[in-house]
């Protein structure tokens, strides 16, 4: 089968190792890999994955431009992987930036509330998603133990005032909040993926959550460099899911 991992961090190789061990401390959880390109396309070759959704998310708006000429770069030397790039709340020049984002040819904008220092339905957020929708889909972290910025209930708001904003909810709609995913986000007009689940929730909850949602709307995710690329193909694999399923999940639906 096609894979393409639709969830992919990477950072340049003088931070790699502080940024790897910075979301490590965050999520309490011992990291897989370096963070680095060449160690993803290594790891994920492994697994079979033959195309990489590559992102890197900016905690201070100055860092806006810089990364998204790396993430710019990082595209055009691998030939596997698509770019996402950033953007940050109360960033001067929004529309400036997407219209350079769209110039260098990156595929769409990654997000993380908690990182980034917002709630999803902050008016802050607002000019951002005016200047994207229609022309770059967004992919949002999405669900959080410890704070509600990125709840599916938030989120759900955005989806009401924004009916033409392509959004890809990730972590099945809410990591370790799927629940809320069921109740606020299940058959919304926005896709989900599945990194930071596989390994947590219970299989047939996953099945039922994907099932409900729609098969249609739904990404595979490793969430490289927090899980083994190879261990995420291995538990998706695991799940009941017919052939047809598996092949639109992990390949149709993203290309």
């Amino acid at each position: 089968m096609k894979i393409i991992d639709m969830h992919c961090h990477i950072f340049p190789e003088k931070i790699s190792d502080k940024a790897v061990e910075s979301i490590g401390d965050y999520y309490h959880l011992l990291m897989y890999g370096k963070g680095t390109v060449d160690d993803l396309r290594l790891q994920g070759e492994k697994a079979g994955i033959s195309k990489f959704l590559i992102h890197s998310t900016a905690t201070k708006r100055e860092q806006v431009s810089s990364i998204n000429d790396y993430i710019a770069e990082a595209q055009v030397k691998n030939n596997s992987c698509v770019g996402f790039g950033t953007l940050f709340p109360g960033l001067e020049d929004v529309k400036g930036e997407v219209k350079r984002i769209l110039s260098m040819g990156l595929y769409g904008i990654k997000l993380h509330p908690e990182f980034q220092g917002f709630n999803i339905d902050d008016e802050s957020m607002m000019p951002i998603y005016t200047a994207v929708e229609g022309k770059l889909p967004i992919l949002m972290h999405m669900g959080d133990e410890n704070s509600d910025a990125s709840s599916p209930c938030r989120l759900a708001k955005i989806l009401d005032r924004f009916p033409d904003l392509t959004l890809i909810a990730a972590h099945l709609g809410g990591y370790r909040r799927w629940e809320e995913s069921m109740k606020y986000l299940v058959g919304r007009n926005v896709y989900f993926d599945t990194s930071s689940t596989l390994a947590i929730l219970d299989r047939n909850k996953v099945v039922e959550l994907i099932r409900k949602h729609g098969v249609h709307k739904v990404l595979f995710g490793s969430d490289y460099p927090m899980w083994s690329p190879a261990e995420e193909v291995e538990r998706f694999m695991g799940l009941d899911l017919t052939t047809k399923e598996q092949n639109m999940i992990l390949w149709e639906n993203g290309i």
